[in-house]
C-alpha cells in the first residue's frame, strides 16, 4: 500500500479515535449540566410562581395561566397534600387527582424547601422530571416530561457529533491532498485527543498548523476549553461547599456508602480527635457505642434523633442521616461550654440559696421570739441587735453580687489615672483600723521607691485592698500583722497584701477567687465573710488588664499578688 493512502487510513483513524473520545467526554458532561439547568429553570419558575400564589387569587387559574407562558406542566398543592390547581386537569379531572402528600418532590419541598423527582406520572402516562419548591400556602411543582430533556440533550448531542463529522471530513480530504504536510499534526492532534480522553485537560492542539488540520486543530481547541470551563466551574462549586462546611460550628462528617470517611471538617477532627488523611474507615472513628449506633442505623437508611453523648471528655449533640444514593452524615454540635455554663448556674443559685438561708433563718427566728411580749428588755436589745447584724451581712452579700454582676456583664469600666497607692492603703487602714486595734493586728506599708504609682481606677484599687485587708484581719490571729507591699515589675508594678494569719491549704489555693468558695467555711462565715471579696477582686484587677495570685503557708500566713500593668488595657471579651 502506497504512503499517500497509508497516511490517509492512518488519518482517519487517528481523527475517529479522538473524535469519539471527546464526544463520550463531553456526552457525559452534557447531560449532566442539562439535566441540572433545566431543574434550575424548574425552580426559578416554580419560586415566582409560589411567590405570585395568593390566597384570593384561583389556584387552578393560576396554574393555568403560568402553564400558558412557560410551556410547563403547573401544579399548585396545598398543604395537605389536595392538589387546587394544575395547567392540565381542570374540573372534575382536577379533583380526581391523587394526593401528592407522599410525592417525593413534594415531601422534600416541604422539609427543604425544594424538592425534584423523575419518575413515570400516572395522570399523564409519560416519565415526567418534577420540581417543587415550597410556598406559603403549601407546594407549587412545575414538570417537564424526560422526552423533552433527552430532545434538547439529543440535540446537542447531535451537534457535537455533526462537529466531530465535520472535522473527520475535513482532516480526510486535507490527508487526501497534502498527505506529507499534514502527517505530523495530525499526529500531535491524535495524542492531544487522547491527552484529554486520559484526563489531561490542559494539553491543547496547536493552531498553526496549515489547512483544514489548522480547523481542526482549533475546534478540539475549543471543545478542550470547554471541558476546562465545566471542569473548573464544578471544582469552583466543590471549593464553596468546602468552604461552607468548614465555616459552620458543628463537625460535620460524610461517609461513603463502602463505610469510608470521605470528608471532615476540621471542628469534626478536633471533636473526634482524629487527623487521619482522607478517605479512612469508620473503623477508626471513637469506639463509642451511641456514635456506632448513630452511624450503622444512618448507613441503613434510618435517621437519628439528636442524642447528646460524651466522646473524649466532650458533651455534643449528635445527629446522623442518611444520604439519597447511600452513605451518611454525621453532625456533631459541641454542647461542653453551655454544659459547663449550666453548671455553673446551678453552683451559683446553690451557694446564694446556703449563703442567704443562715441569715434569713436567724433574722425569721429572732423575729418570731420578738413578738413573745415576756422576753426581757435586755433580751430583746440582743435580738434586735442579732437581726440587724444579720441583715447588714445580706445586705452586703446582695451589695457585692450587684458589683460582681456590672463588673462581669461590662456595665462597669475602669478609668485608669495615676494612683499612688500609699494613699489608698492609708484610707483602707483608717477604714479598718478600729478592727485591727482590737485584735492587736499591726497594720504596715512597704513601698518600692519605684513602684508607689499604678495606672488604675482608684475607687477601683481602694476596693481591691480593702477586699484583701478585711479578708486578712478575718484571718488573722491577735498580734499578727498585714502588710501592704509594693515591687517593681517588668512592665509594670506588683501589689501584695500579706498576713500572718491561718494560712490555706495547698488544694484550696487554685480556687480561692471563685464566688462563695471559702477554704474554711465554718470560720469564715463567723467572721462575716460573704464569699465574694477575692471574686470581686480578681474581676476587678483583670478589667485593668492584670493578673492575681496568691501562695500560702499554713500557719504562717497568705500573700495575695496583684500585677498592674503600666498602661492598663480592658481585656479582650
Amino acid at each position: 500500500m502506497k504512503l499517500a493512502q497509508r497516511l490517509l487510513l492512518q488519518s482517519l483513524a487517528i481523527v475517529a479515535v479522538m473524535v469519539v473520545s471527546v464526544v463520550v467526554i463531553i456526552d457525559n458532561q452534557l447531560h449532566t449540566s442539562i439535566t441540572d439547568q433545566t431543574i434550575h429553570d424548574l425552580a426559578g419558575e416554580a419560586k415566582l410562581l409560589a411567590a405570585q400564589w395568593k390566597p384570593e387569587l384561583n389556584a387552578d387559574s393560576l396554574a393555568d395561566e403560568a402553564g400558558m407562558a412557560t410551556g410547563h406542566r403547573v401544579t399548585l398543592i396545598d398543604s395537605t397534600g389536595r392538589v387546587v390547581g394544575d395547567s392540565d386537569f381542570d374540573g372534575p379531572a382536577l379533583r380526581r387527582l391523587e394526593n401528592h402528600s407522599t410525592r417525593p418532590e413534594v415531601v422534600a419541598a416541604l422539609k427543604d424547601g425544594i424538592g425534584s423527582a423523575r419518575r413515570m406520572s400516572p395522570s399523564t402516562g409519560e416519565e415526567q422530571l418534577y420540581v417543587a419548591v415550597k410556598a406559603p400556602h403549601g407546594v407549587a411543582r412545575v414538570s417537564v416530561t424526560t422526552r423533552t430533556v433527552e430532545e434538547i440533550f439529543g440535540a446537542a448531542r447531535n451537534g457535537v457529533i455533526a462537529a466531530g463529522l465535520i472535522s473527520f471530513l475535513l482532516a480526510a480530504i486535507l490527508a487526501v491532498l497534502f498527505s506529507r504536510a499534514v502527517s505530523k499534526p495530525i499526529v500531535e492532534l491524535r495524542d492531544v485527543a487522547r491527552s484529554i480522553a486520559s484526563g489531561e485537560r490542559r494539553r491543547h492542539p496547536p493552531l498553526a498548523a496549515p489547512g483544514e488540520v489548522g480547523d481542526l486543530g482549533d475546534a478540539i481547541y475549543r471543545l478542550a476549553e470547554q471541558l476546562e470551563a465545566r471542569i473548573t466551574a464544578l471544582a469552583a462549586e466543590q471549593s464553596i461547599l468546602s468552604a461552607l462546611v468548614e465555616t459552620l460550628n458543628e463537625g460535620v462528617v460524610a461517609i461513603s456508602p463502602a463505610h469510608e470517611v470521605v470528608r471532615i471538617n476540621e471542628i469534626g477532627r478536633r471533636l473526634l480527635s482524629t487527623d487521619r488523611p482522607l478517605p479512612f474507615s469508620i473503623d477508626y472513628l471513637p469506639r463509642e457505642v451511641t456514635l456506632r449506633s448513630a452511624i450503622s442505623l444512618a448507613l441503613n437508611g434510618t435517621e437519628t434523633e439528636p442524642e447528646e453523648v460524651m466522646i473524649g471528655g466532650n458533651t455534643m449533640s449528635l445527629t446522623a442521616r442518611p444520604l439519597i444514593e447511600g452513605g451518611a452524615v454525621v453532625a456533631l454540635f459541641d454542647l461542653t461550654t453551655i454544659r459547663k455554663l449550666e453548671a455553673v448556674r446551678r453552683d451559683f443559685v446553690a451557694n446564694v440559696s446556703h449563703e442567704l438561708r443562715t441569715p434569713l433563718t436567724i433574722v425569721g427566728g429572732f423575729a418570731e421570739t420578738l413578738q413573745d411580749p415576756d422576753v426581757p428588755p435586755e433580751k430583746r436589745a440582743e435580738f434586735a441587735q442579732t437581726i440587724y447584724t444579720n441583715t447588714q451581712r445580706m445586705q452586703r452579700i446582695v451589695d457585692e453580687l450587684l458589683d460582681l454582676s456590672r463588673i462581669e456583664s461590662g456595665h462597669w469600666k475602669p478609668r485608669p489615672e495615676p494612683a499612688k497607692i500609699a494613699d489608698a492603703a492609708a484610707e483602707v487602714f483608717a477604714r479598718v483600723s478600729d478592727v485591727a486595734f482590737k485584735k492587736g493586728v499591726s497594720l504596715e506599708t512597704r513601698l518600692a521607691p519605684a513602684a508607689g504609682i499604678v495606672q488604675a481606677d482608684r475607687t477601683a484599687l481602694e476596693q481591691i485592698l480593702l477586699n484583701l485587708v478585711e479578708n486578712a484581719l478575718r484571718h488573722t490571729p491577735e498580734g499578727g500583722k498585714i502588710a501592704i507591699e509594693t515591687a517593681e515589675a517588668r512592665n509594670g508594678v506588683v501589689l501584695s497584701v500579706a498576713d500572718t494569719g491561718t494560712g490555706i491549704e495547698p488544694e484550696h489555693l487554685p480556687r480561692i477567687f471563685e464566688r462563695f468558695y471559702r477554704a474554711d467555711s465554718g470560720r469564715s462565715r463567723e467572721a462575716g465573710g460573704t464569699g465574694l471579696g477575692l471574686a470581686i477582686v480578681k474581676h476587678l484587677v483583670e478589667a485593668h488588664g492584670g493578673s492575681v495570685s496568691a501562695d500560702s503557708v499554713v500557719g504562717s500566713g497568705t500573700t495575695v499578688r496583684i500585677f498592674f500593668p503600666e498602661v492598663a488595657t480592658t481585656p479582650q471579651s
